[in-house]
């Protein structure tokens, strides 16, 4: 569930490759980490206005530009164990996750180099959608039609939606990241732009450990979170990620029909609606834009998914 965010892009997320959203740089105003699917814009308008609460009532200028726990990061840390063990999280999946977890500076220098993102749809659409993705898509759908069936059946969302955001997001799971989400999310939540956001992330991240869906050391992906082959924000992930193929694990990094189902459940869950469109315009592109918040990123979603829909 990612590729750009509501403050980032999803294309900026991921490490570049050359046939992989990746190509791209700056922020759709989207997602988010990406906050896709969460609002990562409401946070950073938050943190705005605490730094400037700090300056009016007399901050220091670096203690305000920070925000930062002035003990230092493993101080943070350990607040953080002690909240997540208050919330119900086992010792054993909090030790798991946080036990040598590291500040990564070069994540907050990402987070705050995010460039305006002023390519058109035009321009978006036609170098995502290209010959390779739809030739790839197209033959994913029928590599997994009786998968896809399956999720349409119970879900009511068609096969070329979830292909399109797969494609778009990971390049259908060639480009998940490789940033260990733990340090990632503790990185950001120690930082101050979108604290709060990221401190609850967290939490949920501990929470897919603790009821088995992966283990701490396989979480890794995008340098702001995002899990998966349709990258989901930790809260996401806990929320909407579904064990489709029955093996008792929502497993969305390796597991294909967990990826696509679970894509499918959060669409539905935000009000997809059964046989209706989803070009601009129509009953389900206010759902996609729930995916994404960025315009030019869910445009590009309906139209990669009307492509497919009209080769198959």
């Amino acid at each position: 569930m990612s590729a750009l965010n509501p403050v980032m892009n999803p294309v900026a997320r991921l490490p570049r490759r050359a046939k992989a959203i990746t190509a791209f740089s700056g922020s759709p105003e989207g997602k988010s980490g990406s906050l896709k699917k969460h609002s990562l814009h409401g946070a950073a308008i938050l943190g705005g206005l605490a730094a400037l609460v700090g300056l009016m009532f007399g901050a220091a200028p670096a203690e305000a530009a920070t925000c930062r726990d002035p003990r230092g990061f493993d101080a943070f840390m350990e607040d953080m164990r002690h909240t997540a063990s208050a919330e119900g999280i086992s010792a054993a999946a909090i030790s798991s996750a946080l036990d040598n977890v590291a500040y990564d500076p070069k994540i907050v220098s990402k987070d705050h180099g995010q460039h305006v993102f002023k390519q058109s749809f035009e321009q978006f659409s036609s170098r995502m959608v290209n010959s390779y993705r739809l030739r790839k898509g197209a033959t994913l759908i029928k590599q997994y039609a009786g998968t896809f069936n399956r999720i349409e059946e119970q879900f009511g969302v068609p096969a070329p939606i979830i292909v399109a955001i797969w494609g778009l997001e990971t390049d259908f799971g060639a480009v998940n990241g490789n940033t260990p989400t733990f340090r990632a999310l503790a990185t950001l939540a120690f930082d101050c732009r979108r604290s709060p956001m990221f401190q609850e992330e967290l939490l949920y991240g501990l929470r897919v450990v603790q009821r088995g869906d992966l283990p701490a050391s396989a979480m890794h992906g995008a340098w702001a979170g995002e899990i998966g082959q349709t990258q989901f924000m930790p809260s996401s992930y806990f929320k909407y990620a579904v064990d489709f193929n029955g093996n008792g694990r929502r497993d969305l990094i390796h597991d294909v029909p967990d990826v696509l189902a679970s894509t499918a459940n959060f669409l539905a869950q935000h009000g997809w609606k059964r046989g209706a469109g989803w070009a601009p315009g129509e009953p389900n592109f206010p759902v996609i834009k729930e995916w994404n918040k960025a315009d030019v990123y869910s445009r590009t979603i309906a139209y990669f998914a009307t492509r497919l829909d009209q080769s198959h």
